[in-house]
């Protein structure tokens, strides 16, 4: 009885998303090995960065094109967009999740990037896009 009650609830916390650190906000990272659970970092088109100018980090890597995000299966969520832009003065580009063109970014961006995320600039100069980030 004990062990199904222990499977249960590891099933439990890997269902509602939660990581290794107790949160339930996927994009948290403290080191890149945190982020894409599942995902081969070599499949990936750019090195994998948990970015530090993100209040708690945030897991993305590194690109050149919108092309190069969401390009692994399950990098994603499903019939989500992610863009390709520097993040405040960076000379390198990341992918995030975009909110462009979003009815109402903002409640887009807590319901179904996180709770606590936003709508707004990456800060990027010429290459700037909105997107979620907290």
């Amino acid at each position: 009885m004990r062990l199904s009650i222990c499977v249960l609830a590891v099933l439990l916390a890997a269902g509602c998303g939660c990581d290794e650190h107790g949160s339930d906000n996927p994009f948290v990272c403290e080191t890149p090995e945190d982020c894409y659970p599942g995902i081969d970092p070599a499949d990936l088109p750019g090195d994998v960065v948990c970015q530090d100018r993100v209040e708690g980090g945030y897991c993305t890597h590194l690109c050149t094109t919108d092309d190069e995000c969401c390009s692994v299966e399950g990098e994603c969520a499903e019939g989500f967009v992610q863009v390709c832009s520097p993040l405040e003065s960076s000379p390198e580009k990341y992918c995030f999740y975009s909110c462009e063109g979003m009815e109402d970014a903002e409640a887009f961006c807590a319901e179904y990037a996180h709770s606590s995320f936003h709508c707004r600039s990456t800060g990027g100069g010429t290459e700037n896009r909105m997107v979620c980030l907290p």
